[in-house]
């Protein structure tokens, strides 16, 4: 239960959080059950073997299910906990092009200019990026400047969208994501 609160916590203050989970928290687990599932086994110890391996099974599949939905449980976390201020981040912003849905860098990874990731907060009046959210594909959806990863819902008019690698909002990188082109 420790490491799932581990996890979550890291998850929501970085998206970086993968590395000391796989990297130290795991292996240090994992290590420290295997550990103490072989002393039970040379022991003859049936209901501590019983244990260190559900516990163990319990942890790859906690760890499996962290992994694998982080992305969307960061999103839900971090609105969950800051989205009056990200609301009102938003709002303060400058003006944007007649076409162009209101938005923000929500997150950006990357290092030294590789592999970059951007996900913005979207807001969206009429909900027209509501379908591609139901969708969950990547996609050319109206109101964004060039074809996404993702769209994700966080609540009504309120959107994650993740680009491409590389690729952020105005610029022309791979694809055109400066926004002069109507899908």
């Amino acid at each position: 239960m420790g490491l799932l609160i581990l996890s979550l916590a890291l998850i929501v203050y970085t998206p970086y959080a993968v590395f000391p989970l796989v990297l130290v928290v795991l292996p240090l687990v994992c290590i420290t059950l295997v550990v103490l599932l072989l002393i039970a086994s040379v022991r003859k110890r049936k209901r501590l073997q019983a244990s260190a391996a559900a516990a163990l099974i319990i942890v790859f599949a906690t760890s499996f299910a962290v992994l694998k939905l982080q992305d969307s449980i960061r999103d839900t976390l971090r609105w969950f906990l800051w989205s009056n201020r990200f609301k009102t981040e938003l709002r303060a912003s400058a003006s944007f092009r007649p076409g162009e849905l209101k938005h923000l860098e929500w997150q950006a990874t990357g290092f030294a200019g590789v592999a970059n990731d951007t996900l913005y907060l979207v807001f969206d009046p009429a909900d027209v990026l509501a379908s591609a959210a139901q969708i969950g594909s990547p996609g050319i959806y109206t109101g964004l400047p060039c074809e996404v990863l993702k769209v994700r819902r966080l609540e009504a008019h309120w959107y994650s969208v993740r680009f491409y690698t590389d690729e952020a909002w105005g610029e022309r990188n791979q694809l055109d994501c400066r926004g002069t082109h109507s899908p």
